[in-house]
This record gives C-alpha cells, structure tokens and sequence, in this order.
C-alpha cells in the first residue's frame, strides 16, 4: 500500500521573513535601547538640578566653552557632584560637629509650623525608604481579590505587627502587596491570613515579568505545562 505524499511546507514570502526578522530585531533592541534611554535621561534630569548650582569656576562644561568656545553637553557631571557632595555631607554627618549642627537645624526646622509637619513627614519616608532598601519581597504567592474565584499575583511583605496583629485576633496576618498592570509600582497593601494565600514557586523576578506583561510572558511555562498534563504525558511528546 502506497502512502501518500506529504505536501512540503508553503515556502514564506519575502515580506513574512523580513517581518519576522523584523519583529525579532525589535524584542532584542527594545529592552536595550529603551533601558540605555532612560538611565541618559535619569543622568540629564539629576544635571539639570545640579549644574546651575555649581559655580562656573567649578563647572567643567563652563569652563571648556571659555577656553574653546565650543558648547558641549557633558552628561554626568551633575550626577558625579552630587555623590561627590552627598558622600561628603554624611562624612561630616557621622562626627560629633556635624551631629551637632543637624540637631540644631532641625531644632530651628522643626520650631516653624508648617514646615515642621511637611520636614517630619519627608524625614520620616526616606528613612523608612533607606532603612529597608535592603529588604525585598520574600515571595509571590495567589490571593482572591476582588471577590471570591477570581485571583490575584500579589508579593509577600512581612509578617503583619502591632496593633494590626493585635486586633485581628490570634490568627497570624500577612500583609501583601498586590501591583496593578502593567505598572507594577502602583497597587494596593492587604493584610491577609496566612491560610488564605498560596504561596508560589515562581520567583519575585519572574512573577513581576507575569504582570508585566499583562499574563503574555509566562515563566517556567513548560513546567507549568507538565504539573498540568503530568510527567508521562510531557515526556510521550
């Protein structure tokens, strides 16, 4: 018995192949270019706040175009001070002199009424900011919200303390942090019971990538792909 032929694959046309070249070349370049981008203009916003506070006898763009009359942008001169100055402040801040001088700005600060509540809130967020800068999510984990069936990829935050803890009652509360998409610096802190969030393998990495993306960038699809159909059917394929 004779088998019939296969048909070979439709050859793709000039256009499908450079689209697809194309398409390629974009998701390589994008994340570069647009990350290449935004650190220039992070750099070119810091300068613009700190080189009309340098003194032009200091500034080395001044200076160049007075010896040269050529006008050159020299990015990172501002962000350079500004470490420069920063690290400075806090050496001296470290010493008995300079401990003694915050204290008594703070003292003339905190003595004027509105500038007092504004100075004391700012305070308060940045230590709390640079204090825990060293602590990230321990891990991604599932929660119902908002409503009951439909679910959620949120971060673990901490152990709920206080009077949160306190009030709630003897079972242990967590508080999570459920960003929204595709912005995840944006969302919502809840405080949840231990027993009501599953907790996730994925990393904290790849779980931002998932919301992100809006669900178009699955991690560790294959693995999810064999947990679900299970281990004989995936490896028959």
């Amino acid at each position: 018995m004779k088998l019939p032929e296969t048909l070979p694959p439709p050859k793709r046309g000039l256009f499908a192949s450079l689209r697809s070249s194309f398409l390629t070349g974009l998701i390589v370049i994008a994340p570069i270019g647009i990350t290449v981008w935004l650190i220039w203009s992070l750099i070119g916003w810091i300068d613009s706040w700190v080189l009309p506070l340098i003194p032009d006898a200091y500034n080395p763009a001044y200076l160049l175009r007075q010896h040269t009359g050529i006008e050159i942008d020299i990015r990172g001169i501002g962000v350079a001070t500004f470490l420069i100055f920063t690290i400075a402040v806090g050496w001296i801040a470290k010493g008995l002199i300079g401990r003694s001088l915050i204290r008594w700005a703070e003292s003339v600060v905190l003595s004027i009424p509105l500038i007092r509540s504004l100075y004391s809130g700012l305070k308060q967020i940045v230590e709390t900011v640079l204090q825990q800068g060293q602590q990230n999510f321990e891990k991604a984990c599932l929660i119902e919200h908002p409503r009951k069936g439909v679910w959620a990829i949120a971060f673990i935050s901490t152990t709920a303390k206080g009077e949160i803890a306190r009030r709630h009652g003897p079972e242990e509360m967590i508080s999570v942090f459920m960003p929204t998409t595709p912005n995840p610096t944006s969302g919502f802190l809840l405080f949840l019971p231990r027993k009501d969030v599953i907790v996730l393998d994925m990393s904290v990495e790849d779980a931002a990538k998932l919301i992100i993306s809006a669900g178009l960038v699955y991690p560790n699809g294959q693995d999810a792909k064999a947990a679900i159909e299970g281990p004989d059917k995936t490896a028959a394929q």
